[in-house]
Order: structure tokens, then C-alpha cells, then sequence
């Protein structure tokens, strides 16, 4: 823009000032600051120039170049000394208010004298003072300076001057100042005082452009040392939201980063430090850089010392980084602007405070966030063991506890037999020892052990146990069955079956080792109806019955203290609950399943019992006993504890999200599907059951009225869910309610955009409700973003889907959006008209064709009230006041019909329409008042009075807590006094 001159011109130029101020910070809008003064100089108006300036000193504040503040700020000053009398009041106001500024910006730039800022404090005193107004603002810059440098004594006199000052035009607003009130309750160890300040503004009580940002940032690390978690989760989610896209807030930006180091978030870090690679290098705001690279320092020892130290992580631009070397340089790089500071103060306390800061230690080992973040930074594996040396007095320690935690089947009993083999690389075992060091390292790989277990069995012939070595040759029979081969396992398993039975009827072997092949051969079995496998699948089914009911025969009622006997017990009853709901019989498999699990944890094998308390819960949820349900899941995590693997933990916590949510406990289902997406990151499951997981705490965020967390969670969640694997229902639930949330929070273009998207996918499904109603909700964001054309066209293709799927609702609903929108275009009011009336015919053609289904006829009586109702409020809206008084009379005449219409269609609707009435009946009333009726507006108040009943005791009654018929009676009896007054000067 250019060739401003006059008048007109500085209209100009003040509408270009106000549409870059709504551009986001940075140098291109420092720019454009910077030629509209050039501008401005050209008009030879000093208010143009003055404006201009102040202009541009704000968006220097606001940006990453706020050392470009103090020359348009000298010369403002210089104007103001010069000429007062060309400051307009705004103008007066705005350059006494940022004195603060420059305060705080010389306090920023190490290279201004701490002589010059001193001197800076007492010219604001003076000249606030000359001005009239309080020490307010002067004793809390004096505070800031005094905190900088590490003066407490003065810091502490000034900040209590600061509180007892009374607060005037100059004072910050109540949101900045809680803030640094706060932020010093921090610096005096005061975590607690200091959350209790900011509550006010984390709340939302108090806000302004950069808050609740700041204050949301200041409040994590005081979060975690109070270990109040969820807190810290929460106002990091909301509060990086807020500060991402605003290039000032470096600052709040590094406690976001130092968050994610303390809180075993270091992936999420790193990804923070990705998304802006421009703050390890502007050098316009040096405090706000050192504060950046200590805590980048701080998590780069981190990654270093979790290893490797040569993982690549983002840097400064030009050059690769690895995490040592980034962590030297950004220690290197804090030390150096801290010595700068600490040079022009005199002091070391900001070297000091930076070295703390960097040497901070993880408050909690990992809080989970809920939103994607792979596993990148994993604790160093355990150093394996030294060697025992061979006549080690404690390998006979190792064996018996080893045996002690095999007998009792204990979960690291594999784990204590690898021990006993390493400790005895060089020393000659005995045969008994060696096979079970043998059976347990067979048992720890699985499928691929067979031959392991046979060795075992010679062992344990050679050690002169027969049973056992039988028992070894079962379990090589069983793992060939996991590996597929089950025939074969069935072949293996049978002569060490025949043999087993024979020696224990011959007292050659124990319970315990006969029970061990009959399980393994139940378990063969088992697979092989599990694996539908060859012959008929009755005659499958009732062999592994008979199979395990001779496990039950052989064992029940003989386990007394021995844990194995008793897990065969609890396992054979849970292979019979399998059967049995293979069979159809869920109520029996349930009893079953509840049977089995009770009796692992009556062995003391709680451990046991979580995979079949897992299935008793599907079982229970397929039975409609929701409560059941709850039960089971609830246990098998208690049971689990620390022995669950993080895909199982993750599902039991999804699977308990979704029965708690389903009871309305949003709050509860919540925490279970962040415990689940976190598990399932663990389980490097988080592209598929993660995003599950976050999709579903997405939703319960939405459901709790957290915008800003779903919004967050439900954009991480995005990425990964694909309808080939979760189905697009998903993908489109998850768009919508992250639309909500973006309109939620005022990002409309961004949520019309979700909603377009979801709507695009729906647009393919055979019903159609969804794609209608995601169109209309697009258009609405688009008429908030401030597009009218588009939003027009999103409602008019809502209408037609409205139309088509015979949603009479939602068709009159998006006739009434396009007349509106009309209205708001120039010489749109024809059009407006046209698409209202529009409404109440399709609105009196639904009424007729509606039969005699009274709900649904009075659906429809009520939305045609309010088609009538804001037929009215837009006749009335679309009088120009350039128009004739006999013009402007007919419309309102019209708009008081239309209206009046509305209040019939409601009061046949009797109480249920009781406020839309009375709405409607004050709306007319203010009408026939501007059509100087006073007798009839003073009717329609009477009427709403007496709507909500005109005896005190009753009206009270009713009205307490109804908002709406309080604000109802108030406006009336104004409307009434008015109307009295009026009526009484006529008759005077």
C-alpha cells in the first residue's frame, strides 16, 4: 500500500496497522510495521506518524526482535517532549504504559548498563508522577530490576511497594501480574503460594495476550515437584497449544521443552526443539535465548546419559547434531549470555540460577502425555553378570533359590536358572541341576526349545528321576504343538502318556510329574481344537474334554501346599470354560473362568489369573453384566501388576476405559485410555492400538470440556488411523470432535477444514446423516472464520442433504444460516427475505404432511416459532437507517407480524416452549416500542411477568437457578417502567 494523502489516507493506514497486527509474529510482520511508517512520514500528520510508531514498538515486543523497540520508542519520547499537544488520549496513555516495556527490554539486553536502567527507573517515576499516576507500575519494574541482578533484600521492599500500590490505568493487567507474583513465590521456594496465585488465570479468570500462556508454562516444573501430574500433563497440553505459533514466547517455549526433560517426555523434547529451529540463533531477545539453550542442555545430558550419546537430534541450522555435541554447545552457549548478564549486573546470579537449571534431575521417571510419541530414548540395557568364579560359595545359594522359585512357579524362576548356568560356566554340576538349568532355558525359548527339553529328559534319567524326564519329553511334545505341528505333538506325546501312567500306578513316580504329562497332552489337545484341526470337530472337542477332566481327576483334592498341583486345577477349569464357549455355553464359561482365576490367586499365582480374568470379561460383557465386566478387567490389572507386558496392560486399561465410559464416568475413562496409549507406545504398538487409545481419550476429553488437550491428543491421533485398520467411522469420529474442539477454541477456519474433511469421507456412506450434518457444521465454522461465500455454499450443500434424506430439521436450520448470511452482504437483504421465507414454507409444508404423530408435529411447531422469531429479528436488523421513516415503519410493521406469529406457534406448545414465548414476547414489545405503541409493549411485559407466575413465593421457587427466567422478568419489568414512563409523559 502506498500514496496515502489526507484524511482518507490515515483511515487507510490505521486499517493497514489493524490487519498486521493480526498477522502472527515475526519479521514479516515487523516489516510491514516498518513500511507503514515510512507511510506515515508521507502524510504530514504527527498523529499518523505517532500511531505508526507505536505501531511498530508493539510488534518489536511481540516478536523475536524486541532489541528494535528502544529507537521508536526514543523517538516517541522525543515527540511527547517536544510537542505534547499532538498526542491524542490514547496515544497519551499508550506511551506512559510502555515505559514498562522498555523496563523489561533493557533488563533482556545484557549490553544496556545496569547505570542506564537506574537511571531509566527514576525518569519513569518522574514522569509517571507528573502524569498522576501511581508508583504501582515504577515499584514493580524497580522489583524486576532488583530480581534480575539478585538483590532479595531490595527485590523483597520493592515487590511488597508493588502489592501496597493501588493499582490505576498503568498497573499491568491482573492476569501479567499474578504471574510475576507468582513466578517470585517460585524463586523463594514457594510452589504451592505461587499455584495458588495463578490459579485465577489458569483458570481463565483473568487473560490477555499472552496469558494464560506464560502462566501455564511457569506452572510445570512447580507441578511436578508437587507431584501433582495430571495438573502438569493437562496445562502442558493446554499451554504448548497456546505458545507454539507465537514467536515471542521463546521463553514459555524452553519451560515447555524442560517440562518434557523432567517428566521422561525426552522424545516429545526433542520433537519441540524440531518444530522450532530458529530459537537456538535469534539473538534479538538474549535472556529469552539463554533460558532456551540451558534447558536444551539440560535434555541433551539427559539423552546422553540414557545413551547412545551419538543419537542425531535438531540443532542450530547448517550443520548435523548428535545429542553430545548439541549438549556442550547449548551449555557453552547458556554460560557465555549468563556471564554477559552477570558482567553488566555485577553479580553471578543469573550464571547461577542457569547451572541449576541445568543441572536439574528428572522429577518423575515418565509421565504419559496421551499424545504420539515414539519410545526414542530407552534406558541402557542391564549390564549382563560377571562370572561367578568356579568354587564361589554362593552358587549353592543360587541353585535353591532358583528351585525355590520354580517349585512355587514364580514369574523370574526362568531368569534365577539362567543365573545358576552362568555363575557354573566352569564348574561340573551334578545331572539334577544341570537338567532343570536345562528344562528352564528350553522353557524360555518357547517354541524353538524342543531339543533343550529333550536334553533335559536324559538329564533327569540320568539324575534317576523317570517321572520328570517323562514330564521333559511331554513339554518338548507341547512346544512342537506351539510351533504348529500338531499332529507330530500328538504322535510325541503319546508314548510318554502310556509310560507316565504306568510308572505312577506302579508308585515309580509322583502326582506332580504324571499330572505334568497329562497337561501337556490337554494342552495338545487344546491346540488342536483351538487350530480346528483334522477329523470331525464334535469328536475334537470331547477328546480335549476327556483329556482334561483326567487332569482334574488325577490332581483335585490333592494339591494340599503344593502351587503346581493347584495352578493344574485352576488351568484345567479354564481349558473346560474354553470348551464350554466354544460349545455356545458363555453362562458356564463364565462360572468356569471365574473359577480358574480364583484359584491362581488362592495358589498365589495372581499373575496367572489375568488372562483369564481378561476373557471372563469379554465373556461377562457379552452377557450385558457391565459390572461383571468391570470386575474382571479391574482385577486382571491388579493381579497383573508389574508382570503384565505393556500391550496386554494396554488393552486391559482400553478395554476398562471403554466400560467406565459407558457408565458416564468420563473422568475415569480418561485416565484409562492415557494409561493405554501410553502402554501401547511402550509395546511399540502405537501406530495402531495407540492411536486406538488416543482416538477413544480424545473423545473423553471432548466429553469432560478439555478443548485444548482433546484437541491435542486427537491431532496426534490422526496420523495413524487409517480406515484399513481402524475403519473410517473412526477417522470421522475423530475429525468431528477435533472440529468441536478447534471451534471450541476459536479456530474456525481450522475446524471447517476437519469438518470438510470428515464430511468428504462420509460423503461415500449409505446413509447420510453424518455427511449432512458435518457440512453443516463445516458452514458454520466457515461463517465464524469470516467467509461468507464459503460457508454459504457448505450450507446450501447441508439443505440438499437435509432434503434428500427428508430432515425437515436440518433443512429449515440451514435456510435460516444462508438468510443470515445474506443479510450481513451488501444489498443482501432481498436474499436474505427470500431464503427466511423459504424456511417458513418448508417449515408449514412439513406441518401438514406430519399426520397425527404429536412429537413430531410438535418438533415441528416449535421450529417453525423460531423460523417466525428470527424471520422477525432479521426484518428488523435489515432496516438501513438512510431509509424513509414511513420504510423503516412498514419493515418493523412486518418484523412485529412475524414475531407475534412466533409467539402463537410457541404458546401452543404450553410450558415445554415457556422461554422461547417470553423471548419472543419481549422481542415484540421492544418492537411495538420503536413503533411508539407503548401500550402494547407494556402488555407483552405484563405477559412475560405473569408467564412465570406472579406470586413472590412460587416465582421464587421456580426461579431459582433458572438464569433464563430471572434475565426474563428483569428485562420485562425495564421494559414496563419504560413503557409506564412513556404513557404517563402522554397523558402529562
Amino acid at each position: 500500500m502506498s500514496g496515502f494523502d489526507g484524511e482518507a489516507a490515515f483511515d487507510a493506514l490505521r486499517r493497514a496497522m489493524a490487519e498486521n497486527s493480526e498477522e502472527p509474529e515475526g519479521p514479516a510482520r515487523n516489516a510491514r510495521a516498518e513500511q507503514l511508517l515510512a507511510e506515515a512520514e508521507k502524510l504530514n500528520i504527527p498523529l499518523a506518524v505517532i500511531e505508526a510508531l507505536g505501531h511498530q514498538l508493539k510488534v518489536y515486543n511481540y516478536s523475536s526482535e524486541k532489541a528494535k523497540m528502544f529507537v521508536p520508542f526514543a523517538r516517541l519520547l522525543r515527540m511527547w517532549d517536544e510537542r505534547p499537544e499532538d498526542f491524542d488520549e490514547y496515544e497519551t496513555h499508550t506511551l506512559h504504559w510502555v515505559f514498562k516495556w522498555m523496563t523489561a527490554g533493557m533488563l533482556d539486553q545484557p549490553h544496556i548498563p545496569l547505570a542506564a536502567m537506574e537511571k531509566w527507573l527514576g525518569e519513569m517515576e518522574h514522569r509517571y508522577r507528573l502524569a498522576g499516576h501511581s508508583e504501582r507500575a515504577v515499584r514493580g519494574a524497580e522489583y524486576s530490576v532488583a530480581a534480575h541482578i539478585g538483590d532479595g533484600a531490595r527485590a523483597e521492599r520493592a515487590y511488597a511497594a508493588w502489592l501496597a500500590a493501588d493499582r490505576d490505568a498503568m498497573a499491568d493487567c491482573h492476569a501479567c501480574e499474578l504471574h510475576e507474583q507468582g513466578w517470585w513465590q517460585v524463586r523463594q521456594g514457594r510452589d504451592a503460594e505461587a499455584l495458588d496465585l495463578w490459579a485465577p488465570v489458569l483458570e481463565g479468570e483473568f487473560t490477555c495476550a499472552h496469558e494464560p500462556h506464560a502462566a501455564l508454562a511457569s506452572s510445570l516444573a512447580p507441578l511436578l515437584r508437587l507431584g501433582r501430574l495430571e495438573e502438569a500433563r493437562a496445562n502442558h497440553l493446554r499451554g504448548f497449544r497456546l505458545v507454539r505459533s507465537m514467536e515471542s514466547m521463546r521463553g514459555a517455549y524452553a519451560d515447555h521443552v524442560e517440562f518434557c526433560a523432567l517428566s521422561g517426555n525426552e522424545a516429545r523434547g526433542l520433537e519441540l526443539l524440531a518444530e522450532r529451529p530458529a530459537y537456538f540463533t535469534d539473538d534479538g531477545h538474549p535472556r529469552s535465548r539463554l533460558d532456551f539453550m540451558a534447558v536444551v542442555a539440560l535434555l541433551m545430558d539427559r539423552l546422553v546419559e540414557l545413551g547412545p550419546a551419538d543419537r542425531p537430534v535438531p540443532g542450530p541450522s547448517g550443520r548435523s547434531w548428535t545429542a553430545a555435541e548439541l549438549a556442550a554447545h547449548a551449555r557453552e552457549e547458556a554460560l557465555a549470555l549468563a556471564a554477559r548478564f552477570d558482567e553488566r549486573n555485577g553479580t553471578a546470579h543469573v550464571s547461577e540460577r542457569a547451572r541449576a537449571r541445568m543441572a536439574q534431575r528428572p522429577l518423575v521417571d515418565r509421565l504419559p502425555l496421551g499424545v504420539r510419541a515414539a519410545r526414542t530414548v530407552a534406558a541402557p540395557p542391564p549390564a549382563p553378570p560377571a562370572p561367578v568364579p568356579a568354587q564361589e560359595p554362593d552358587l549353592p545359594a543360587l541353585i535353591a533359590e532358583a528351585r525355590r522359585l520354580s517349585d512355587t512357579l514364580q514369574p523370574n524362576a526362568v531368569e534365577a536358572w539362567a543365573a545358576v548356568a552362568r555363575a557354573a560356566q566352569d564348574v561340573e554340576l551334578d545331572p539334577r541341576d544341570r537338567a532343570e538349568t536345562a528344562d528352564h532355558e528350553a522353557m524360555d525359548r518357547g517354541p524353538e526349545g524342543a531339543g533343550l527339553f529333550e536334553q533335559a529328559a536324559e538329564l533327569y534319567e540320568l539324575a534317576g528321576d523317570p517321572g520328570e524326564a517323562l514330564a521333559a519329553h511331554a513339554r518338548a511334545a507341547y512346544v512342537r504343538a506351539l510351533a504348529g505341528e500338531v499332529e507330530e505333538a500328538l504322535a510325541a506325546v503319546a508314548g510318554p502318556y502310556d509310560e507316565v501312567l504306568a510308572l505312577y500306578a506302579a508308585d515309580g513316580t509322583g502326582v506332580r510329574q504324571t499330572a505334568s504329562v497329562v497337561m501337556s497332552r490337554a494342552r495338545i489337545l487344546m491346540r488342536q481344537v483351538q487350530e480346528g484341526g483334522e477329523g470331525g470337530e464334535g469328536e475334537i472337542l470331547s477328546e480335549a474334554e476327556r483329556a482334561v477332566r483326567e487332569v482334574l481327576a488325577l490332581v483335585e483334592g490333592r494339591t494340599e501346599d503344593d502351587v503346581r498341583l493347584a495352578a493344574r486345577v485352576a488351568e484345567a477349569r479354564a481349558m473346560l470354560a474354553e470348551l464350554a464357549a466354544r460349545t455356545g455355553d458363555v453362562e458356564s464359561a463364565a462360572e468356569l473362568f471365574t473359577r480358574a482365576a480364583a484359584g491362581f490367586v488362592e495358589a498365589g499365582l495372581p499373575w496367572f489369573a489375568v488372562e483369564y480374568e481378561a476373557r471372563l470379561a469379554g465373556l461377562l460383557h457379552h452377557l450385558g453384566d457391565l459390572a461383571g465386566t468391570e470386575r474382571a478387567l479391574r482385577s486382571a490389572l491388579e493381579h497383573g501388576g508389574p508382570h503384565l507386558e505393556p500391550v496386554g496392560r494396554a488393552q486391559l486399561r482400553l478395554q476398562l476405559a471403554e466400560v467406565v465410559g459407558g457408565r458416564g464416568l468420563a473422568e475415569e475413562a480418561a485416565e484409562h485410555a492415557l494409561e493405554a496409549a501410553h502402554w501401547a507406545d511402550e509395546a511399540g504398538e502405537g501406530r495402531t492400538l495407540g492411536a486406538w487409545a488416543r482416538h477413544q481419550l480424545g473423545g473423553y476429553l471432548v466429553r469432560l470440556g478439555r478443548w485444548a488437550e482433546a484437541a491435542e491428543v486427537l491431532e496426534s491421533a490422526l496420523p495413524d488411523l487409517r480406515p484399513e485398520t481402524h475403519g473410517d467411522g473412526v477417522v470421522v469420529q475423530t475429525q468431528w470432535w477435533l472440529g468441536d474442539c478447534l471451534s471450541e477454541l476459536g479456530e474456525h477456519r481450522e475446524a471447517a477444514e476437519r469438518r470438510l474433511q470428515a464430511a468428504e469421507i462420509a460423503r461415500h456412506w449409505p446413509e447420510q446423516h453424518d455427511h449432512a450434518t458435518l457440512a453443516h457444521l463445516a458452514a458454520e465454522s466457515l461463517g465464524a472464520a469470516g467467509l461468507p461465500a464459503e460457508a454459504d455454499r457448505a450450507y446450501a450443500r447441508a439443505g440438499g442433504l437435509w432434503r434428500e434424506i427428508g430432515n425437515v430439521h436440518g433443512l429449515i436450520r440451514s435456510l435460516r444460516a444462508r438468510a443470515w448470511l445474506a443479510l450481513r452482504a451488501e444489498d443482501g437483504a432481498d436474499a436474505a427475505r427470500e431464503l427466511m421465507a423459504q424456511a417458513v414454507l418448508e417449515g408449514e409444508a412439513a406441518l401438514g404432511d406430519a399426520g397425527s404423530d404429536e412429537e413430531a408435529r410438535a418438533r415441528l411447531v416449535g421450529e417453525l416459532g423460531h423460523t417466525h422469531r428470527q424471520f422477525g429479528d432479521l426484518l428488523a436488523r435489515s432496516v438501513s437507517e438512510d431509509a424513509e421513516d414511513d420504510s423503516i415503519r412498514a419493515v418493523l410493521e412486518e418484523a412485529l407480524t412475524q414475531v407475534a406469529e412466533s409467539i402463537v406457534l410457541f404458546a401452543s406448545l404450553g410450558e415445554d416452549a415457556l422461554d422461547a414465548r417470553t423471548g419472543a414476547e419481549l422481542a415484540a414489545g421492544w418492537l411495538a416500542a420503536d413503533l411508539s405503541r407503548p401500550e402494547e409493549a407494556a402488555a407483552r411485559a405484563r405477559a412475560v411477568l405473569a408467564a412465570y407466575g406472579d406470586d413472590t413465593t412460587e416465582r421464587d421457587r421456580r426461579d431459582a437457578g433458572d438464569t433464563t427466567a430471572q434475565a426474563r422478568r428483569a428485562e420485562a419489568a425495564q421494559m414496563l417502567a419504560l413503557m409506564e414512563e412513556q404513557l404517563k409523559e402522554q397523558q402529562d
